[in-house]
């Protein structure tokens, strides 16, 4: 639950009510022709009724304010009542989803942690071709997060955020290639190691790959924004990014002479899972609320799908080629 103040010229009140057609609200007259209303609106249907107000609310004038606050609690029959008969459309709110990124767009030892142990698992699912650990890796990956924070922040216009975001992700991926060649390396001191089928699928670099990365970015990023099973996304992504960076790693230690191979596989993956991730931002219509900020996020997302359509192409003619 919201509570929406909004402070307007007098003259702008019908259509202020309008725009909070159907929602509980309070009027109340201030001085110097203006008026103040609270709308309490559901968290699902605040994205529709911000930029009704907008349209509302000539914000030209100093005086006039729109604020968005959520109360700590909210007593009301009739509140309760809406609240309950409303059927939730599912999508979190554009502030929600800000919240939600804020937490990858910075180092977290946890998550570094988390990431060198599924990569290590995964390494030793690959060296005994056994398919449930690698799945067990995929389960305890957090590769998701950056993904989904950077599509996100790039949507609105938060270019710091976003490339933090990167950085973080970049790490990740660095983590996993390095702890897979040290590991790789101390394993063949002690036992013989051989590339099994699971690695040597790994070593495919196919055009196909970078669409299935596309769709799993669009899946991924799509059921994350509505709130759907985290688990489900994040295991999407993993599927994608963490075995070939694994084998990347195993290329490096033992087989240096085939590592462009995984490594292409790896950059094809994560191409394509940002350029799926941004499919699903224009799908679920995610952008700033303000003009002048929505006007710069386009701006960005029109530089990076030119970024990441040049970036598709090369990779599709390096897969054919190698």
């Amino acid at each position: 639950m919201k509570r929406v103040t909004v402070i307007a010229q007098k003259k702008e009140l019908e259509k202020v009510k309008n725009a909070a057609e159907n929602l509980i609200y309070n009027v109340e007259d201030l001085e110097n022709g203006l008026v103040r209303l609270d709308i309490y609106v559901n968290d699902a249907l605040l994205d529709d009724l911000i930029p009704k107000l907008q349209d509302s609310v000539d914000l030209r004038h100093r005086e006039s304010v729109i604020e968005v606050v959520s109360p700590d609690f909210v007593i009301s029959s009739s509140l309760q009542k809406r609240e309950k008969s409303i059927k939730k459309e599912g999508r979190a709110t554009v502030e929600e989803l800000l919240a939600s990124s804020k937490k990858y767009t910075r180092i977290d030892f946890g998550k570094t942690t988390l990431i060198i142990i599924a990569g290590i698992i995964a390494l030793i699912g690959l060296f005994m071709n056994n398919v449930p650990i690698i799945i067990g890796a995929m389960l305890l990956s957090p590769l998701l997060g950056p993904i989904y924070s950077f599509v996100i922040n790039i949507s609105v216009g938060r270019s710091k955020d976003a490339w933090l975001s990167m950085l973080n992700m970049g790490i990740m991926l660095i983590l996993v290639i390095v702890t897979s060649y040290i590991a790789t390396l101390l394993i063949s001191i002690f036992i013989p190691v051989y590339l099994t089928p699971e690695i040597l699928m790994r070593f495919d670099t196919n055009p196909i790959y970078i669409l299935m990365a596309i769709l799993l970015g669009f899946a991924a990023v799509f059921a994350y924004a509505k709130g759907l099973s985290e688990s489900i996304a994040g295991i999407a992504i993993a599927a994608a990014l963490l075995p070939p960076l694994v084998v990347s790693g195993i290329a490096l230690a033992m087989y240096l002479d085939y590592a462009a191979k995984p490594l292409l596989l790896s950059m094809e993956n994560i191409v394509g899972l940002i350029t799926g991730g941004l499919m699903a931002i224009i799908v679920l219509r995610i952008e700033p609320r303000r003009y002048y900020e929505k006007a710069k996020a386009r701006k960005m997302l029109h530089r990076l799908y030119l970024t990441l359509t040049s970036l598709l192409v090369i990779l599709i003619l390096l897969s054919l080629l190698l």
